[in-house]
């Protein structure tokens, strides 16, 4: 109740919030498993995952309410509930919020000690110029099927996005000159250039869902089917393949076919390379992981000295 009563206040004065929760738990998933390590902060000399190219346009008042929630839940009940379960909360919560379905989380992630470089982040963050086949080589690995990975896609139903991630389909990104891409429908094509008058663009954005921008539904592949979606990777769905073509018209048919597979692809994300068990720890606060010393070591040593268990263990506890 304190986890979901957080967001629910923040989101009702601005809905556009729930895209950067939502975004959240996708980037610290994919990059080292859903264990937190996004929310730890660094230096000049060692940067966080967050200082990674995919993760510079994070929203900042999306970090600030997953601090909001922690610091309400560590005064109700301290070193119990940790960031990572935190983050998967807030996303499913924003979701609902935002019209989308509900569903179980399970819960027990531990939160991770340490962050990923750079190197990590890139090669596990889909980049919105990706074609079908650089998705996948993603998603796969991870244990994602075609469907899995179009239904996650459908998260783009909500959110924004700035110029410079899709101006390679309005502009040649190395002499500036406009381009017409083919795979851009004219009238949709024309608003993005009087959006994103020139190449680079890192201030202005647009909406991901030309129809309806903050409510989360399956107006996504409808855009996808008329060439109107704005990432390339968003289009390639349509364009690349029959078979992740086929499914994004069922999806774009029926919205509870489209929840269904979203929630099966939400729940699998969430439990990807977990930390369980005496791995990790519970962060007091999500920036820093806790202060080490004599009294805590004593604390943890007998957790630790009972067995070590696997990273990919599974989570437990669903709510």
């Amino acid at each position: 109740d304190i986890v979901k009563s957080t967001p629910e206040q923040a989101l009702d004065p601005d809905i556009t919030q729930a895209a950067g929760l939502l975004r959240l738990h996708f980037h610290d998933c994919f990059v080292q498993g859903c264990d937190g390590s996004l929310l730890l902060t660094g230096s000049a000399s060692n940067p966080s995952e967050q200082e990674a190219q995919p993760n510079l346009s994070l929203r900042a008042r999306a970090l600030q309410i997953i601090d909001e929630i922690k610091t309400a839940v560590e005064a109700s009940c301290s070193g119990v509930v940790t960031c990572a379960d935190v983050l998967a909360l807030a996303a499913r919560d924003s979701v609902a919020k935002a019209g989308g379905p509900k569903y179980p989380v399970p819960l027990g992630r531990r939160d991770s000690l340490d962050f990923a470089s750079e190197s990590v982040v890139l090669a596990n963050i889909p980049t919105p110029t990706s074609n079908l086949t650089q998705l996948m080589s993603i998603f796969g690995p991870k244990g994602f099927s075609l469907t899995d990975m179009v239904a996650l896609s459908g998260g783009h139903t909500i959110g924004i996005a700035h110029c410079n991630s899709f101006d390679n389909r309005l502009y040649n990104t190395s002499t500036g000159e406009a381009i017409v891409d083919p795979t851009l429908e004219n009238s949709f094509a024309s608003n993005l250039y009087s959006i994103c008058p020139a190449v680079n663009d890192t201030v202005n954005t647009a909406d991901l869902d030309v129809l309806t921008p903050n409510y989360f539904d399956n107006s996504y592949y409808v855009n996808v089917q008329r060439n109107q979606a704005l990432f390339t990777s968003d289009q390639s769905l349509y364009t690349d393949s029959t078979d992740s073509g086929d499914i994004v018209d069922s999806f774009a048919s029926k919205k509870t076919v489209f929840f269904k597979k979203f929630v099966l692809g939400m729940v699998k994300m969430g439990q990807l390379d977990v930390l369980t068990g005496s791995e990790g720890e519970i962060r007091s606060k999500c920036s820093v992981p806790n202060p080490t010393s004599s009294s805590y070591e004593e604390v943890i040593e007998p957790i630790v000295s009972t067995g070590k268990r696997s990273r990919s263990g599974h989570v437990h506890s669903e709510l």
